[in-house]
C-alpha cells in the first residue's frame, strides 16, 4: 500500500479500487465466487444491516461462518463499522460455546449457513445466549440485503480499535479470547505481502477452520493484498486425494496449514512428486513438524516449492517468525526446524529459566502484540506484562509460555513449553524432547508424551504413538533407550493406528491426558 491507513475497512476499499473486477473469492473447483467489487458491495450491505440492528463501534458480533462470500463479507462488514467479530466453531459443544458467549457477550449472532442445513450449534443458541440471532440466508434477510445500501454512520477507527476476538483453550477450562487490533493486522498484512511476495495473481488456500487462528493468515494476507482466497470445505479437507486434486484444480499458489494436515497427506501417500503443481509456497505452523516427516515432504516437493516454517501465538497476530527449509536443516534430525529470526515488527526478550541468557521463555514485544484477553483482566495482566528489561518507559510484551534457545547466529529454536516442562526423578524435562525422539523411531508417524502425576511427588511419563504396521510399544521403548537418557524414557508407549485430533487438526492432548487419568 502506498498510502498509510489506520483501519482495515479503508485498506480493503483501497484494494478494491485498484482493480474492482479482480477475483476475490474463488471456488476450490476453480470458478469465481465473488469479485472484489461484488464482495465490497455485499459487505457494505451487511454493514448497513448491522447498523440498522443497532450494532455500533465496539460491539461484539459472533459469526457462524460457512466460508462463503457471505461469511467473509460479514467479517468485512463488521470491520468497516468498528464492530468486533468472533467466529464460532459451528460444531462446538454447548458448554464450551456457552462459556465463549458468556465471556464476549455478543449483541448479535449472524449465521451464514443455509437455513435448511444449520450447524449443530445454531439449533441451541436460544438456550445458550440471549443475543439477537440473524439468519443471513433467510428470505427476510436476503430481501433486506437486496435493498440499496444506505449511508453508514460516521465512525472513527484507530490502529488500537479492536478488530476480532480469537478464542483459544485456557488451562482453567475457560477459553481465552485474544483481542487483535486494526493496527496489529495492518502491519501483519504488510509483513505477509513482503515476506511471501504476495501479488494479485496469487491464490491462497483456506483449508484452516475459520474459527482457528491460522485462518487469519488466509483471510488477511490474501484479500487485503489484492490476492484471491480459495476456501475448502471440511469434507474436502478430510479427503486427502480430493484435497490435493482441488488445490491443483483451483490453481492455488500459497498453502498454509498445521503440520498435522501435511503429515496426514504424507501418511495416506496422497502426495507425490508431481502434486501441488501450481503451489510456490507451502507454509506450516501451529505445532512442531517432526523432522522425518518434514524431510519426506522436502524430498517430494522441496526442489520446486518453498517450505516455510512459521511461528506465532494467537495473541500476536498469528505469525511472528519465518524460516525457509533448506537441506542443511536435516543435518540434525533430533530437533525441530529453527524458528529463524523474528519479523521486523517484533522485539523480544528471553526470560531465563536457569541463568542461561540464551535459553528461557520468549517474551514478544512490538506493534503486533495484541490488546489482551477480552473481559478477562486477571489473565491479561498475567500474560501481557511490562518488559522486565525496560525500566525507562512502559513497554508491554506477551509472555508466550514457549521455551526458546538462541544460537550463536541469533536464530531462535523452539525447545518446549513452560507448561509442558516437568520435574521427574529430580530432572527438569521437556516433554517435546521426548516427542522428538519418538518421531525418530522408524514406523512412528506421530506421537505425544504426557506426564501422569500419582501423588507424593511421584509420577510417570507415558507416550502415545500412531504407528505403521504391527509396531509394538515395547519395541518403541527399546528404540528410545538408544536415543534418550534412562530418566527420560517413558514407562510405557501405547501404540495405535492414529491419535485423536481437535477441531484445529492438532493432536488432542487433553483427550489423551483424560484417557491417561481415567
Amino acid at each position: 500500500m502506498n498510502e498509510y491507513v489506520f483501519d482495515l475497512g479503508t485498506r480493503f476499499r483501497a484494494v478494491v479500487a485498484s482493480d474492482p473486477q479482480a477475483c476475490a473469492i474463488r471456488s476450490c473447483e476453480g470458478g469465481e465466487l465473488a469479485g472484489f467489487a461484488e464482495l465490497e458491495d455485499l459487505s457494505r450491505r451487511i454493514a448497513c444491516h448491522l447498523a440498522a440492528n443497532g450494532i455500533r463501534k465496539g460491539d461484539v458480533v459472533a459469526l457462524l461462518n460457512d466460508k462463503s462470500p457471505l461469511g467473509y463479507a460479514t467479517m468485512l462488514g463488521c470491520l468497516s463499522i468498528g464492530a468486533i467479530y468472533t467466529n464460532l466453531d459451528p460444531d462446538s459443544p454447548d458448554e464450551r460455546a456457552r462459556r465463549i458467549l458468556d465471556r464476549c457477550e455478543p449483541v448479535a449472532i449472524y449465521n451464514a449457513f443455509p437455513v435448511g442445513a444449520p450447524p449443530p450449534l445454531r439449533a441451541n443458541l436460544a438456550e445458550i445466549c440471549r443475543a439477537l440471532v440473524v439468519d443471513l440466508r433467510s428470505d427476510k434477510v436476503s430481501a433486506e440485503l437486496e435493498l440499496p445500501a444506505a449511508a453508514l454512520p460516521e465512525v472513527c477507527l484507530t490502529g488500537d480499535s479492536p478488530a476480532y476476538i480469537m478464542f483459544t483453550s485456557g488451562s482453567t477450562g475457560y477459553p481465552k479470547g485474544a483481542v487483535i487490533s486494526h493496527g496489529n493486522l495492518l502491519r501483519f498484512c504488510d509483513w505477509a505481502q513482503a515476506q511471501f511476495q504476495i501479488t494479485p495473481s496469487d491464490r491462497l488456500t483456506n483449508v484452516n477452520p475459520i474459527y482457528f487462528d491460522n485462518s487469519v493468515f488466509d483471510f488477511y494476507a490474501s484479500l487485503f493484498n489484492g490476492a484471491s482466497l480459495v476456501p475448502f470445505p471440511a469434507d474436502t479437507v478430510r479427503d486427502a486425494r480430493k484435497l490435493i486434486a482441488s488445490v491443483d484444480r483451483a490453481g492455488c499458489t500459497i498453502w498454509f496449514s498445521v503440520p498435522s494436515l501435511l503429515i496426514y497427506l504424507l501418511t495416506t501417500r496422497a502426495i507425490s512428486s508431481g502434486s501441488f503443481g501450481s503451489l510456490r509456497k507451502i507454509i506450516f505452523g501451529g505445532e512442531g513438524f517432526p523432522k522425518p516427516k518434514l524431510k519426506q515432504l522436502y524430498e517430494l516437493v522441496g526442489g520446486r516449492i518453498d517450505l516455510e516454517n512459521v511461528y506465532g501465538p494467537t495473541e500476536t497476530t498469528c505469525i511472528c517468525s519465518c524460516h525457509t527449509i533448506r537441506q542443511d536443516d536435516f543435518e540434525d534430525m533430533a530437533s525441530l526446524a529453527t524458528l529463524g529470526y523474528l519479523a521486523p515488527n517484533f522485539g523480544y526478550e528471553i526470560l531465563s529459566q536457569d541463568e542461561r541468557p540464551d535459553f528461557g521463555e520468549l517474551l514478544l514485544t512490538g506493534p503486533q502484540v495484541g490488546l489482551g484477553y477480552y473481559g478477562d483482566p486477571e489473565r491479561s495482566a498475567a500474560a501481557f506484562v511490562q518488559n522486565p528489561a525496560n525500566t525507562r518507559f512502559r513497554e508491554l510484551g506477551y509472555r508466550t509460555g514457549d521455551l526458546v534457545e538462541r544460537d550463536r547466529g541469533g536464530r531462535l529454536h523452539f525447545r518446549g513449553r513452560v507448561d509442558f516442562q516437568i520435574k521427574h526423578l529430580g530432572y527438569r524435562i521437556e516433554l517435546e524432547e521426548i516427542e522428538a525422539a519418538l518421531n525418530q523411531v522408524e514406523g512412528v508417524r506421530e506421537a505425544a508424551a504426557l506426564y501422569r502425576r500419582m501423588g507424593d511427588g511421584l509420577g510417570m511419563i507415558v507416550a502415545f504413538a500412531a504407528v505403521e504396521d504391527e509396531l509394538k510399544g515395547v519395541a518403541v521403548v527399546d528404540a528410545l533407550r538408544t536415543l534418550l537418557p534412562v530418566y527420560m524414557v517413558p514407562s510405557k508407549v501405547e501404540t495405535r493406528s492414529h491419535l485423536p485430533k481437535n477441531a484445529n487438526g492438532k493432536i488432542d492432548r487433553p483427550a489423551l491426558q483424560a484417557e491417561l487419568e481415567s
